[in-house]
């Protein structure tokens, strides 16, 4: 799963380069879709892989809660894939594309977009119980894609003309609007951007919450 998330999130940044995009652009927007693709599908794919470990049977009968075995679950793909994201910040500064200074700003948007996405994906995995294994597998690979090549993440919001709005309302293009912010290559007034963390904050809080209150711990 981590080698399909580094080519799937990396491939894009051919398109960038045969048709003369901002290389900075795609290099932001595989750090966005690595993370939050991990995320997404690594929460779905949990009830898959739960069948055939059973572990847990046994942490349920521990003093754990469901938010803390949702956490301990997405941290997992995410430090294995934390190289990859080291490569593409290192590889992000090096090319100018994310000032050293920005790099604090980037690290905090790309934890919430984790966030975010890995709640949404365990909202969806709690009415997904009685799926397939390839079902899970599907769903998630294409919400997944879904919210990396739809949203502006690797093209400019400009292109939605009157629809930029949009871009704010997915996590995954609003981190990638605010990272291009602090790096100097896209202009926010002080209250879009204001506007922008809030929407963001309240997408990962709200997800959260969904998932303490909704999810189905035990078996019923």
């Amino acid at each position: 799963m981590v080698l399909l998330v580094g080519v799937i999130s990396s491939f894009p940044l051919f398109y960038v380069l045969v048709f003369g995009g901002n290389i900075g652009y795609g290099l932001i927007g595989a750090m966005v879709a690595t993370i939050s693709f991990i995320g997404l599908v690594a929460a779905i794919q949990d009830i898959s892989f739960d069948r055939y470990v059973k572990i847990r049977e046994m942490i349920v009968a521990m003093p754990v809660n469901p938010v803390s075995y949702a956490v301990g679950v997405a941290l997992g793909p995410l430090l294995i894939s934390a190289p990859g994201l080291i490569f593409f910040m290192g590889l992000s500064v090096m090319l100018g594309a994310l000032p050293i200074l920005s790099v604090g700003w980037a690290v905090a948007l790309l934890i919430l977009c984790w966030a975010a996405a890995s709640s949404i994906g365990f909202i969806i995995s709690t009415y997904l119980r009685n799926a397939s294994v390839y079902t899970l597998g599907n769903i998630g690979n294409i919400l997944g894609l879904g919210l990396v090549f739809m949203p502006p993440v690797y093209y400019r919001e400009e292109v939605l003309g009157g629809m930029r709005w949009l871009s704010m309302i997915f996590p995954t293009s609003n981190v990638a609007g605010l990272i291009r912010y602090y790096a100097g290559t896209m202009p926010l007034t002080f209250d879009m951007v204001l506007v922008r963390w809030l929407i963001l904050a309240a997408t990962v809080v709200v997800s959260i919450i969904v998932v303490s209150f909704k999810s189905k711990w035990r078996e019923t």
